[in-house]
């Protein structure tokens, strides 16, 4: 009588281990989920914030640099690289001190990429100067 008992928990203990284990698998994956869901957003943060630094940090340039720019003109003042936290971000700036859309105004527009070779995330300033 005893010998048939257990034959009989053999099946119970299995699907109870069986039923276990997809549950802890199941969580393990959810919780993998959640983890590289936070690592994408966070470098997409990143990456954004490095775009938009570099747009500003071209900005700035410009502006340090205005006055020695020739009056009248549409100026593209050098690629400036090496920006960002991975040293990767570049910022690209135009001066239009001829704009005819706004004639009351110059306009620097600075656009700051992530990633100067690939140029996947952009921002991009534009700043008015009265004349």
């Amino acid at each position: 009588m005893m010998i048939k008992n257990l034959q009989s928990n053999r099946g119970f203990v299995m699907l109870f281990a069986v039923t276990l284990s997809a549950i802890l698998l199941t969580i393990a994956i959810g919780v993998a989920n959640i983890a590289f869901r936070e690592v994408k957003f966070s470098t997409n943060a990143r990456d954004t914030n490095d775009a938009f630094f570099a747009a500003d940090t071209g900005a700035e340039y410009a502006l340090y640099n205005y006055d020695s720019l020739s009056p009248d003109s549409f100026t593209t003042i050098p690629d400036i690289v090496g920006l960002g936290s991975l040293g990767q971000s570049c910022a690209i700036v135009t001066v239009d001190k001829r704009i005819s859309n706004d004639p009351d105004n110059d306009v620097i527009i600075s656009k700051g990429y992530n990633n100067c070779n690939s140029k996947s995330v952009q921002r991009e300033l534009q700043v008015k100067i009265p004349r």
